[in-house]
């Protein structure tokens, strides 16, 4: 089955859609105060209201105990936007519960107790909503969430408090980066309780113009309402893009395009920053009709030619020998 960024693109400036709920268990202390037996025993209740039950999303769903993934494959995780970097980086007696396109996501011992994750394709936020909501019926049925009837959900993080929800979607900016109005754009949204964040996610930088926006307000706000608003300032966001795609001079705009799409095409060794900074210029090509690379997604080409990535693909290599591998790939790919 395809992965979200394997599919056609579905939307010009939109990348991705992210659901997460947050939930933690009565009579657990939260995730970073649990001990190995206390990590198990939630592992176990997950999983077991999870793949016991009578539904089509367990015969989707696996387990797996993180404690025994590779360590490349761990980290390709994170590259693909499945788990958290926190998450790879302190896998003891933590897990998930995955669907087999990846789609969904369920982190056991994050920051939370439970981390229920859907990743979609384009602007779905609605969609995404659903998916991540049949997900926590399913698990409330079977267990006892710590919820306070004016509170919502109870959090590690206050932040989280409330709604336990974090709807994001991932943004390609790249003409209003080039123009200098991004900037003023996330400082904007900003005030207005939206949160921006890199690829991959708190702590991480923009890479190939690509910003997360997600809400920042989980505490007296329904869960719908909070999808609406963010849906309002994305499809706003896109417009400015658009626009100031439409801006830059054609002439100009095409050389930078074909220029990008012919350096990808016969180079011989490139480094992942240069890969995404290329591969933006060939995405918004293909968005305003310069070029066609058919039913081909560049995120797929950006996400595969990661470091672990490549680790996982061809073994542990060196950052020299990833460089030639990532331009035979990327040569490859266009030629297919």
């Amino acid at each position: 089955m395809s992965s979200w960024y394997s599919q056609k693109q579905t939307d010009d400036v939109v990348v991705s859609t992210r659901i997460r709920l947050a939930r933690n268990l009565n009579g657990f202390p939260f995730a970073a105060r649990m001990d190995a037996s206390a990590r198990e025993k939630v592992n176990g209740l997950v999983k077991k209201a999870i793949l016991e039950s009578d539904t089509p999303f367990a015969k989707q769903l696996r387990f797996i105990a993180m404690n025994d993934v590779p360590e490349n494959e761990v980290y390709a995780m994170v590259e693909r936007h499945i788990i958290s970097p926190d998450f790879a980086e302190n896998r003891d007696g933590r897990a998930i519960i995955i669907s087999q396109d990846e789609s969904i996501c369920v982190m056991i011992g994050e920051e939370d107790h439970i981390r229920i994750q859907v990743l979609l394709c384009g602007l779905q936020l609605e969609k995404a909503y659903d998916l991540a909501n049949q997900i926590d019926e399913l698990l409330s049925a079977g267990l006892s969430y710590a919820f306070d009837e004016q509170l919502g959900y109870l959090t590690e993080c206050p932040t989280n408090l409330g709604t336990g929800m974090r709807a994001s979607v991932m943004m390609h900016l790249p003409a209003c980066e080039n123009n200098g109005t991004v900037a003023q754009i996330l400082e904007a949204i900003g005030k207005i309780g939206f949160t921006v964040r890199g690829i991959y996610g708190e702590g991480s930088k923009a890479q190939g113009a690509l910003y997360q926006i997600s809400n920042q307000i989980t505490l007296g706000i329904a869960e719908k309402n909070a999808m609406g608003n963010l849906a309002l300032i994305a499809r706003q966001i896109a417009e400015k893009e658009r626009a100031a795609r439409e801006a830059i001079d054609r002439t100009t705009l095409e050389d930078a395009v074909w220029r990008a799409y012919g350096t990808l095409k016969y180079l011989r060794k490139v480094s992942s920053e240069e890969t995404a900074k290329l591969i933006s210029y060939v995405s918004m090509g293909v968005s305003m009709g310069i070029l066609s690379i058919g039913d081909k997604n560049p995120m797929e080409m950006l996400i595969e030619t990661q470091p672990h990535m490549l680790c996982r693909k061809f073994g542990e290599k060196q950052a020299s020998e990833r460089d030639v591998l990532r331009a035979d790939m990327i040569r490859k790919w266009l030629q297919s």
